[in-house]
């Protein structure tokens, strides 16, 4: 303007040049107002989302700023769990003749020895057998004594070596017979020492034992007086509980991970005081298929008698490690029943993002979903700028 003044002053422009750079100069004028004015609209508009927020130097200073990471993390299992009985400690007792419930000496819950007499039961077939028995074994001493007549007779040449032979071929035959009864005894039940009886005294005797074979506890009785009991029919299972098995069923899709030896821990409802740790003893190597899970189990020592048959407990699998996504707890703000984290958007400008956390591990939490593998969080300090953004929102309301 000034040029103008003193070109027009000195006389030196023309009026027609004078109006046209009058114009030109005003309407530079309008284009610089213009852009001035435009921006306090822009910042206005960018403080109108209250989850970013611009912090001042010293505030900055106070936060730590980085990308999250991945690291291995110790990951528990946790598994409905059951106690069962130590299959190898179980024994099913019943009787190997069909017979009549006589005597009922132990009822559930009672602990037995090897060998103590559950029950008694009256059998014509333990009879019938025995005298078949003692008949053939008749016979074998008749054969022995006829065939040792002929032996000696032979020598004497009374009789002919023809006599000799066929006694001999009967002595076989009842031999056979009697040792064939002998083995059906066994298989009733009788011990040698009471056949050997039998042999000398001819005593039958239709009363039959059922005996324990192991020494643990009566679980179960399937037998009541005057019943008929068959060989195929459970009487008494009888159990051991000194040891007991805690068994789990691990889900199809975590079986991948379970092993023999791998470190459990167990809580029993029941028994909250108890500590209870150990390995796995056993992984199931096929997928049941109505359930889709694998069968694994460990040796729980019970001396005491604490853990029963079918008492529930959890099974907590320790040695698993799994590549996670990780935030520290100084980087999250809680707020509604909701977890967030600051995304930085600038080097001084910050947007307070919703994320899904996972459990946690040490002092960081397992990060799911709401941050990209590129993009930078306040690591520490999101505390005080959560702070300052609130007092932001409380300025801008009033």
């Amino acid at each position: 303007m000034s040029t103008l003044l003193t070109a027009t002053n000195c006389k030196r422009v023309t009026p027609l040049t004078a109006i046209a750079i009058l114009a030109f100069l005003i309407l530079m004028g309008s284009g610089c107002n213009g852009s001035k004015a435009k921006s306090p609209q822009v910042k206005a508009a960018a403080q109108t989302d209250p989850s970013i927020i611009t912090v001042e130097e010293a505030l900055g200073k106070q936060l730590t700023v980085g990308r999250v990471e991945s690291r291995d993390l110790a990951v528990s299992l946790q598994v409905p769990a059951r106690v069962e009985v130590d299959a190898s400690r179980v024994a099913r007792v019943g009787s190997p003749v069909s017979g009549r419930i006589t005597k009922l000496l132990v009822l559930e819950g009672r602990s037995v020895q090897r060998g103590e007499t559950l029950a008694t039961l009256h059998s014509t077939d333990l009879s019938d057998t025995q005298f078949s028995f003692v008949k053939a074994f008749s016979q074998q001493k008749l054969a022995e004594q006829a065939a040792g007549r002929a032996e000696q007779l032979v020598k004497a040449d009374v009789f002919g070596r023809a006599e000799l032979e066929r006694r001999q071929a009967e002595l076989l035959q009842a031999s056979t017979e009697a040792a064939a009864f002998r083995t059906q005894l066994r298989g009733l039940g009788m011990t040698d020492a009471t056949i050997k009886a039998l042999e000398s005294d001819r005593k039958l005797n239709a009363e039959y034992p059922i005996l324990s074979s192991i020494s643990g506890t009566v679980l179960e009785r399937n037998v009541t007086l005057g019943q008929i009991v068959q060989p195929a029919e459970k009487a008494f299972l009888v159990a051991d509980l000194s040891n007991v098995w805690l068994v789990a069923d691990v889900p199809e899709q975590e079986a991948s991970r379970i092993y023999a030896g791998m470190r459990v821990s167990v809580v029993v409802p029941s028994l909250p005081d108890q500590q209870l740790g150990g390995r796995l003893d056993y992984v199931a190597p096929i997928v049941d298929p109505g359930t889709r899970t694998v069968q694994v189990r460990m040796n729980l020592p019970n001396s005491r008698g604490l853990y029963k048959p079918s008492m529930l407990a959890s099974m907590v699998f320790l040695d698993r490690t799994e590549r996670k996504t990780v935030v520290p707890a100084t980087a999250v703000v809680r707020q509604e029943d909701k977890d967030y984290v600051f995304i930085q958007l600038a080097a001084n400008r910050f947007i307070l993002r919703p994320v899904t956390l996972g459990s946690d591990s040490g002092e960081d939490r397992v990060l799911e979903s709401g941050v990209g593998p590129e993009e930078k969080i306040v690591l520490d300090g999101a505390f005080h700028l959560n702070n300052q953004r609130k007092q932001n929102e409380i300025k801008r309301g009033e």
